[in-house]
C-alpha cells in the first residue's frame, strides 16, 4: 500500500471541458460577446468570428479556435484589431465582464461536480480549480455549481501566479506539499503537458471539445486517461493502492 508521506494530497482542476461542458457554455456565451461588442456591425461580427475560428449555426468553436486555451490577454489583440480598438488591459477587462455574465446565462456542468467534490473532500483530498479564464469568472461560476464550499484555491490567468504549470506549483505550495503529491485533471493536451512540466500527476479526460479524438495524443503526455471527472473515484483509489 502507497504510504500516507505519499498519497496524492490534492486534485487541482482544469475548468473548461474538465467540470462544465466547453461548447455548450461557452458557445453560447461568445456569440452574445461578440454580438455586443460588434455592437449591431454585422461586417464586424463576422469578422470577429472569423478570427475566433467560431461557427455560427452551430453555436461552438473549431478545434484551432485561439479561445480554447487562450486568455483574452492572447485572442484580445485579435478582436482589438477586428474592433479598432487599442489592444490592452481595459479592452481585456471589458471582454472578461460580458464573457463572466454571459456565460453565467448558459452554464452547464458535466455531470454533477459538486456532488465529486464533496466525495473527495470527505476522502481526504484538496481541491482546486486552474484555469486560463479571469478568476472572477472561475469563482462565480463555482459559486453557481455549488462548489465554492469545496475549493481551496482558485486560479485563473490573472491571479498572478503565471500560466498551468507555474499554477500547479502554486497549489502544491498552498498545500504545502511537493508537486508530486498533487495532480492536475484536465482536457487538452497543454493540461497533460503543464502537469508533467511541474512534476504533478497527469490525469486526462475525454469531456473536452475534442473527444476520443484527444485519446492518443493527451495518452502520450498523461500518467492516466479517464472518460470525466466522475471516474476519478474509482482511479483515485487504484492510484493509492
Amino acid at each position: 500500500m502507497r504510504r500516507e508521506g505519499t498519497r496524492l494530497r490534492g486534485i487541482l482542476f482544469d475548468k473548461d471541458g474538465t467540470l462544465i461542458d466547453f461548447d455548450r457554455t461557452w458557445g453560447p456565451a461568445a456569440h452574445a460577446v461578440m454580438a455586443t461588442l460588434a455592437g449591431g456591425d454585422r461586417a464586424r461580427f463576422e469578422a470577429l468570428m472569423r478570427v475566433s475560428h467560431y461557427v455560427e449555426d452551430e453555436r461552438r468553436f473549431l478545434a484551432t479556435s485561439p479561445l480554447l486555451a487562450g486568455a483574452s490577454s492572447i485572442y484580445g489583440p485579435l478582436w482589438a484589431q477586428v474592433l479598432d480598438r487599442p489592444a490592452g488591459p481595459d479592452l481585456y477587462a471589458e471582454m472578461d465582464g460580458l464573457f463572466r455574465e454571459a456565460a453565467l446565462r448558459s452554464l452547464l456542468p458535466i455531470g454533477a461536480p459538486a456532488d465529486l467534490a464533496a466525495q473527495l473532500v470527505g476522502a481526504g483530498y484538496a481541491l482546486g480549480i486552474a484555469t486560463n479564464d479571469a478568476e472572477a469568472s472561475a469563482r462565480a461560476q463555482a459559486e453557481v455549481l455549488g462548489l465554492t464550499q469545496h475549493l481551496g484555491f482558485i486560479a485563473g490567468y490573472d491571479s498572478g501566479h503565471g500560466a498551468k504549470p507555474e499554477m500547479v506549483l502554486a497549489f502544491a505550495a498552498h498545500l504545502g506539499v511537493a508537486p508530486s503529491r498533487v495532480a492536475l485533471v484536465g482536457d487538452t493536451l497543454a493540461d497533460t503537458s503543464a502537469a508533467r512540466a511541474a512534476g504533478a500527476v497527469a490525469i486526462a479526460v475525454l469531456s473536452g471539445p475534442a473527444g476520443e479524438v484527444a485519446r492518443e495524443a493527451m495518452a502520450a503526455h498523461a500518467d492516466h486517461v479517464i472518460g470525466s471527472i466522475h471516474d476519478l473515484p474509482a482511479l483515485l483509489a487504484e492510484i493509492d493502492a
